[in-house]
């Protein structure tokens, strides 16, 4: 996306330019650190409700960071919306004297953004292809902006014509009945039933209730869906920490446990490729802390959440 950018001339180097992003974290954390060796400034705007690592590490790599409440897209101060404000107004009478030479303000969008899904669609899902010699059963993942699955899938599809794109859906997220019945709606929504916020989940950095451009992308590539909970994904994370010595975030943790249920489906004999997205380290403070999941009733008995692994 910032490739993109400076080949259109919308941002230079070393000037002052800021690049805005509407994040839960992981992305924001990326435009920070090729911020930086580019030469540029970032301002990352996120829900004031993720784990606080988050927050840290955006300070800690420069970046400013504006915390705000959650909200629907439909309202003005929504992260997202705000992010491409502030990106809006920053470039109006900032005017590097020495240069003569105007520092804009350039708001990445990552969820409407193509540059997204391009990424995918020519770097992810080709790197995959080699490295299973196109020898893939099933493609099992979530989406959060959309470009990751769409990219990959599109790539995929047409050279593997039996593969199996599955979706994997946190609670909170309308994307699981947009794909199994064509509805955006997620049960959270009914009036009376949510208790948090849109996505209602202790799984951060994927899930969504509106269609992106990205998303879009994966129309007609998707041929099943999954919805996992948040026990289920706890439960996850620690059996493989445990077993296997991954630390491993809450929307890896959900791709995870989809993986497993498509196997099963499957059977022995099939290779399922999914992405382990997020580390644990960016969840420290809420989905790898005892004690906060235990205080939202969302900890499951180690015995009963694993059971569906074994």
């Amino acid at each position: 996306m910032i490739n993109e950018a400076e080949n259109k001339k919308l941002i230079q180097p070393n000037i002052g330019c800021t690049i805005f992003e509407g994040t839960s974290g992981s992305t924001g954390i990326s435009i920070a650190m090729i911020a930086k060796a580019k030469g540029y400034n970032a301002w990352i705007i996120m829900p004031d409700d993720q784990a606080k690592e988050k927050y840290q590490l955006l300070e800690k790599l420069g970046a400013t960071v504006e915390k705000v409440k959650p909200a629907s897209i439909v309202d003005k101060n929504q992260f997202v919306n705000l992010a491409k404000r502030r990106a809006e107004d920053f470039g109006k009478n900032k005017e590097n004297n020495k240069k003569k030479l105007i520092a804009t303000g350039f708001f990445t969008d990552q969820f409407e953004n193509l540059a997204n899904y391009l990424a995918h669609y020519q770097g992810t899902g080709p790197e995959i292809y080699r490295q299973t010699n196109g020898k893939i059963d099933a493609l099992v993942t979530g989406a959060g902006t959309g470009g990751t699955i769409a990219g990959i899938s599109r790539f995929l599809k047409p050279l593997i014509p039996s593969l199996k794109v599955i979706l994997v859906d946190p609670p909170g997220s309308g994307l699981y009945n947009k794909v199994k019945h064509n509805v955006m709606y997620s049960p959270y929504e009914a009036e009376g039933t949510r208790t948090r916020h849109q996505v209602d989940t202790i799984v951060e950095g994927v899930g969504i209730n509106r269609m992106t451009e990205n998303f879009n992308m994966s129309t007609g590539m998707i041929d099943d869906a999954i919805r996992v909970t948040d026990e289920e994904a706890i439960a996850m994370a620690r059996y493989l920490a445990k077993e296997e010595g991954l630390f491993i975030g809450s929307s890896s943790a959900i791709n995870c446990v989809g993986c497993v249920r498509v196997a099963r489906k499957l059977g022995p004999g099939h290779r399922i490729v999914t992405i382990l997205c997020d580390s644990g380290q960016r969840h420290l403070t809420k989905f790898w802390n005892d004690e906060y999941l235990k205080q939202n009733n969302i900890y499951p008995k180690e015995e009963e959440g694993l059971n569906f692994i074994k």
